[in-house]
């Protein structure tokens, strides 16, 4: 298991790659919320596409027990193996967005 400080630079570094990527539809912004003093970390999206208001979380990660927790990927990318290509191992991954009964069946961890 890595530091909470390893794993803080890892989940930063990735939503932040993420969050320059510009939204292809639509006048909407990109951005992060970091939140270290809790361990959450968000990809927001805010902003207007044609006549419809666009607001909401689509990545939160956050650190819990030591371990990152995958809170919410509304994203097309597979956030968890992008833990795993920058050094997360799968036993320090839990899919959160998985009802807690469906974890144990996956290859993450479960709590």
């Amino acid at each position: 298991m890595a530091s909470i400080e390893t794993y803080r630079d890892i989940i930063q570094t990735l939503l932040s790659d993420y969050a320059v990527i510009p939204v292809s539809n639509g006048e909407i912004d990109c951005y992060t919320v970091f939140d270290e003093k809790q361990d959450h970390y968000q990809v927001m999206n805010v902003g207007w596409d044609g006549h419809r208001r666009v607001h909401g979380c689509v990545l939160h990660l956050a650190i819990k027990g030591g371990k990152i927790w995958i809170e919410q990927n509304m994203t097309e990318i597979g956030i968890a193996q992008a833990l795993i290509e920058r050094g997360v191992g799968k036993a320090e991954i839990v899919l959160g967005f998985q009802a807690p009964e469906i974890r144990p069946y996956t290859e993450y961890a479960s709590v």
